[in-house]
């Protein structure tokens, strides 16, 4: 829609309502027609100097509702001019919020500049932005704003660089709320999640070590208790683990790839896992054991459980389960994966009577505790 088209769809009485309204209710509603009709307009350079020019008039209402009317409306529009979106965000929070939040109109260093100038109220809003570059990032958190760089550091939008990672814990390492928020992030670096382990509290430790992959030693060291109010399931770190094969060799050279932690993480739906343990056990190529595993017919399986030295009795439980997991197509989505894990567990749990008891009931456990989790392989 061009503005000739624009001036088209205008009748004299909405201009009159948005100039001289019987009311503020009256101008809010002008207001958001025209703002309506701007959202959708093709604009040429000349044209988004006219549409500014109408802004503009809007934007200097002396009427708080007005004024938020064209922000909560045009707040995701690129027809929003640049300096209308300025001084939007200068205004009360009603009005600056939407824009602050959602605007593609803003340039880093408006955003910046903005951080640096605002209330941690608007430096909130900035720090829950879709996406936010490195640069703003430092700036939320040069400002000292704990509850604005807690909001960036939960955003997986907002770009955290190394630096960024590095100032944040010089300046809120001692601050849990913060510490916490981090590991809400869908993707942690390996070095930060080692580092959060000592700053964040028990409950927020126990979600990192399960979501998110550490360097094996340190997984096997907080497991063994080295420290007490951070706890770990080796079981999830099976399944999160970036580099599975260094993770597996680090198991066995600790005593801690037992069959039975295995087992709980094949019934968890940690196949890959499965393929480097046997791989490891079994003293063969991971590729050579993916075959055996993943082998359809009867003897592949067999013949690689047989060199790893697992219990016999546990023969049955992995066959089990490798045979449902095959049966089924595993979702993409997090939420489609974790119920994915609940049903392969239950099927093979159904289809195999002979698990034992405490792997079982920790397995049912680990299910019932679960927030959404993350699965690999």
């Amino acid at each position: 829609m061009s503005v000739v088209t624009l001036r088209n769809r205008l009748t004299d009485t909405d201009i009159r309502r948005l100039v001289r309204g019987r009311d503020e209710e009256d101008r809010a509603l002008a207001a958001r027609k025209v703002c309506q009709l701007i959202d959708t307009a093709k604009l040429t350079d000349v044209e988004r100097s006219a549409v500014g020019g109408i802004l503009d008039l809007i934007v200097q209402d002396a009427a708080e509702m007005v004024r938020r009317s064209m922000a909560v409306t045009l707040r995701q529009s690129k027809n929003l001019p640049r300096e209308i979106a300025i001084k939007l965000a200068a205004d009360v929070d009603s009005v600056a919020t939407p824009v602050l939040l959602s605007s593609p109109s803003f340039e880093a260093e408006d955003l910046e500049v903005l951080v640096r100038a605002s209330d941690s109220s608007k430096r909130c809003a900035i720090a829950a932005r879709e996406s936010l570059p490195p640069s703003v990032v430092h700036e939320i958190i040069e400002s000292g704003d704990d509850k604005a760089t807690g909001i960036a550091a939960s955003n997986n939008g907002a770009e955290f660089d190394t630096e960024a990672y590095e100032k944040a814990f010089a300046a809120f390492c001692e601050n849990p709320a913060v510490m916490d928020s981090f590991v809400a992030r869908t993707h942690l670096p390996v070095e930060i999640t080692e580092k959060l382990v000592a700053h964040v509290s028990q409950e927020a430790a126990e979600r990192l070590v399960r979501n998110h992959a550490l360097p094996p030693q340190l997984a096997i060291e907080l497991a063994e208790g080295a420290r007490e109010r951070a706890t770990i399931d080796l079981v999830d770190q099976a399944g999160v683990a970036q580099d599975p094969e260094a993770f597996v060799k680090h198991l066995r050279m600790s005593g801690r790839l037992t069959p039975s932690l295995i087992l709980r993480a094949v019934l968890r739906g940690h196949i890959v896992f499965l393929e480097h343990a046997f791989a490891e056990l079994a003293g063969v190529t991971h590729g050579r054991a993916w075959l055996l595993v993943h082998d359809a017919g009867p003897l592949g399986l067999r013949a690689v459980y047989d060199r790893t030295g697992m219990p016999p009795r546990l023969y049955p439980a992995i066959r089990a389960v490798l045979d449902v997991y095959h049966s089924m197509e595993m979702p993409q989505d997090e939420a489609g994966r974790s119920h994915f894990q609940r049903v392969l567990a239950e099927r093979a749990i159904t289809r195999f009577q002979g698990i034992p008891e405490d792997d079982l009931d920790y397995v049912l456990s680990r299910f019932d505790s679960d927030a959404p989790m993350k699965m690999a392989g």
